[in-house]
């Protein structure tokens, strides 16, 4: 029977380099014979890609979803993504690497969209369960350093990225507060360094945690 895998989440707002640092640390993670799977929030199996187009695009007639519904679709888009990949992974001895999990709806949605935190964690019980992470690295970058990133990537913003400053203030002050939380979980990093200097303190902290170094 495979030994079960490890799950790391990577979090923090947008434009701070969770993708460029999930690549970094799957390519680390296979070199040492480590099987990992990378995947993204909401996102990862067709389901939930499709449920993450609604999301970030809502309809037309839409005009925006509301947080509470908004909430509820980030977590139908997760039930799947667990049953269908995570969860099947991490048994079958898979290292797991998700850019944005539960802290994601607890920072947006809970922090800056005001849905009741208890609502959140009730869900939250009710999907994820003990699929939690096992480490959580946190990437903190100043919300101006974040938006000339995102001003360089020339791409449209979705309906997220393309909300208020006060509102990814919020997201911010969140996830610094999520981790101060649960300090054996999570380990915030300095997202300004540089990448492959990011991918060195992340990789050290997976030593020291996880073990990474088998």
């Amino acid at each position: 029977m495979a030994t079960r895998g490890r799950f790391i989440t990577l979090e923090g707002g947008e434009g701070v380099g969770k993708s460029t640092l999930a690549t970094a640390l799957e390519a680390r993670l296979v070199a040492r014979g480590i099987k990992v799977v990378r995947t993204r929030e909401p996102g990862g199996t067709p389901g939930a890609e499709a449920i993450r187009r609604l999301i970030l695009s809502p309809p037309v007639e839409v005009a925006g979803w509301e947080p509470i519904a908004e909430t509820l679709l980030f977590y139908a888009a997760r039930t799947d993504h667990l049953d269908k990949l995570i969860r099947p992974a991490l048994a079958a001895g898979s290292w797991v690497i998700c850019d944005r999990f539960s802290d994601s709806t607890r920072a947006y949605q809970a922090a800056a969209g005001h849905v009741p935190s208890e609502h959140i964690e009730t869900i939250d019980r009710i999907c994820v369960g003990d699929t939690t992470p096992d480490l959580t690295l946190v990437l903190d970058l100043p919300l101006d350093a974040a938006r000339e990133r995102m001003t360089a990537r020339a791409n449209d913003k979705d309906a997220i990225e393309s909300r208020v400053l006060s509102y990814h203030e919020a997201v911010h002050k969140a996830f610094l507060d999520i981790a101060r939380a649960n300090p054996r979980r999570c380990l915030v990093l300095d997202a300004s360094a540089a990448p492959a200097a990011l991918a060195d303190i992340a990789i050290a902290a997976i030593n020291e945690r996880l073990g990474g170094d088998r």
